[in-house]
């Protein structure tokens, strides 16, 4: 396992898109690591991962559009947007190769992403994204986030609630990141998980050439399953994580950034 015993402070910036300023956080130098947070997160998701990673590599973790500080434009939130933006960071970034690395629906962007760019994404981390096929389109699912605005607060307290099962004793730190977060964009806290839900990702999947690892927490029920069918149509290795929920990159940190810097140094 790669040494995560020392840190690398961080950077903030602002990148110009073609939908307004994009927000990302850096730490280190060398090959770049670009990592996409789940939604309705921000890049508070990888405060930990960042600065083990930038020990190593260009650690970058940008807000998806639409999330945390980047820019918020109107209309329906799709995949292919949230790549378009991702696109655009690249771009303005100089990124000519990267590795690659989406937890949640990070990881679903990530899949575009790649399908994309090709031979730039040197390597890709898909950690505990949903593999979107019929079944997952048509699954029926309910809300994960939304909550109905009270005159008395108690929203912010259900928030708190919808996540609570996910974290562990301890883990409050993490999960008040998700609620703040949350909060900057409750009127569109939902958006996010119907992105996924209408992304078609089977014809993507075949112009993915990066290197492919898919990875899950063991108690993530959600996206366990999605590992077999990720490891039967990319023919990519698999591993699940040693601890850990939805919140993974927050609970086990040293593990998530020795996995991806492992991976990222077989090339």
């Amino acid at each position: 396992m790669t040494d995560t015993t020392h840190t690398s402070p961080l950077r903030k910036g602002y990148a110009s898109s073609r939908f307004g300023q994009l927000h990302y956080v850096e730490s280190g130098g060398g090959e770049p690591v670009l990592m996409l947070h789940q939604t309705p997160r921000s890049w508070t998701e990888y405060l930990d991962v960042l600065p083990l990673v930038g020990t190593r590599y260009r650690a970058i973790a940008m807000d998806t559009l639409g999330y945390g500080a980047s820019a918020k434009p109107e209309g329906p939130h799709t995949i292919e947007r949230f790549a378009d933006a991702v696109g655009d960071l690249v771009e303005a970034l100089g990124l000519d190769r990267f590795h690659l690395v989406g937890h949640h629906t990070g990881g679903v962007i990530a899949v575009e992403v790649a399908a994309r760019f090709q031979d730039r994404v040197a390597s890709l981390v898909l950690s505990a994204a949903a593999f979107v096929d019929d079944e997952k389109r048509d699954g029926g699912h309910g809300s994960v986030d939304h909550v109905d605005p009270a005159p008395d607060g108690t929203h912010l307290r259900a928030l708190w609630d919808n996540r609570r099962a996910f974290y562990q004793p301890g883990d409050e730190a993490h999960l008040t990141r998700y609620v703040i977060d949350a909060l900057t964009v409750l009127d569109r806290v939902e958006e996010g998980h119907e992105a996924v839900r209408r992304y078609a990702m089977e014809p993507r999947l075949p112009k993915i050439t990066a290197r492919t690892l898919a990875v899950c927490a063991p108690d993530d029920r959600f996206s366990r399953p999605s590992l077999a069918k990720f490891a039967a149509a990319l023919g990519c290795p698999t591993r699940v994580l040693s601890d850990g929920h939805v919140a993974a990159p927050e609970q086990v940190p040293q593990e998530f950034a020795g996995i991806v810097m492992e991976w990222a140094g077989r090339g």
